[in-house]
C-alpha cells in the first residue's frame, strides 16, 4: 500500500492526534485494518513510533479514536440525510440517496463491518440517535404519528440501511459481475421503498 509520506516537523498535541487520524483512516480504506499500525501511520508523517504511543497508547488506542471519529462522520452524515429529508419533496430515490451517502461518506460501510468483527458493538451506539432521528423524520413527513406508522417506517429504514452498508462494501463486484451500472442498488431499494410507506399509512 502506498500512503505519500510527509517530512517531520513540529506540531501540537492536537495537530499530531488529528493527522494521526486522517493518515490512519486513508489506510483503514485503501488496505484494511491490518494496516492501521502505529509504526506505519507514524513512518507516513514522519513522526516516531514513541511519540504515537504518546498519543494513542497503543495500536488498539489508535484504532479505537480512528473508530469514534468516523463513528461520529456517520452520524454527521445520517444528520444531513434527516435535514434533505425535512426540506426535500421526499420522493423515495431522495431518501435512498441521502442514506446510500451516509455509508458511503468517508468508508462508513467498511467502518461498520470493521467494528462487527472487532465484536465491540459499544463503537455504534452514537449512531442509535442518528438513525432514530431518520424514522422520526419520516413520520413526521409523512404526517403520521401512529405506532403502527412508526414500525413501518423502522423497518423501511432497516431495509434502505443494509443496503446501503451492501452496496458500500461489495456494491461495485457485483453490479459489475451483473452488469448494472453504478445507481441500481438505489433504484431497486427505491423501486421497493414505496411498499413500506403504503403500509404505514393504512
Amino acid at each position: 500500500m502506498s500512503i505519500e509520506r510527509v517530512r517531520r516537523r513540529r506540531r501540537t498535541p492536537d495537530e499530531a492526534r488529528q493527522e494521526a487520524l486522517v493518515c490512519a483512516r486513508a489506510r483503514l480504506l485503501a488496505g484494511g485494518p491490518d494496516s492501521v499500525t502505529l509504526k506505519a501511520v507514524a513512518d507516513d508523517l514522519g513522526m516516531t513510533h514513541a511519540n504515537l504511543i504518546h498519543h494513542f497508547g497503543s495500536a488498539e488506542g489508535l484504532q479505537s479514536a480512528l473508530m469514534g471519529s468516523m463513528v461520529a462522520d456517520l452520524s454527521n452524515a445520517l444528520d444531513t440525510a434527516i435535514a434533505r429529508l425535512r426540506t426535500d419533496d421526499g420522493a423515495p430515490l431522495e431518501l435512498v440517496n441521502a442514506v446510500f451517502d451516509a455509508f458511503a461518506e468517508g468508508g462508513a460501510g467498511k467502518l461498520a463491518a470493521w467494528i462487527v468483527l472487532k465484536g465491540d458493538l459499544s463503537h455504534l451506539e452514537p449512531v442509535r440517535s442518528a438513525v432514530n432521528g431518520l424514522v422520526h423524520a419520516i413520520q413526521d413527513k409523512l404526517g403520521d404519528p401512529s405506532d403502527a406508522s412508526q414500525i413501518r417506517l423502522s423497518s423501511a429504514v432497516l431495509f434502505i440501511a443494509l443496503s446501503a452498508f451492501g452496496e458500500a462494501l461489495i456494491g461495485e463486484p457485483l453490479r459489475d459481475m451483473l452488469d448494472q451500472d453504478e445507481d441500481a442498488s438505489r433504484r431497486v431499494v427505491a423501486g421497493l421503498l414505496p411498499y413500506f410507506v403504503a403500509r404505514s399509512e393504512r
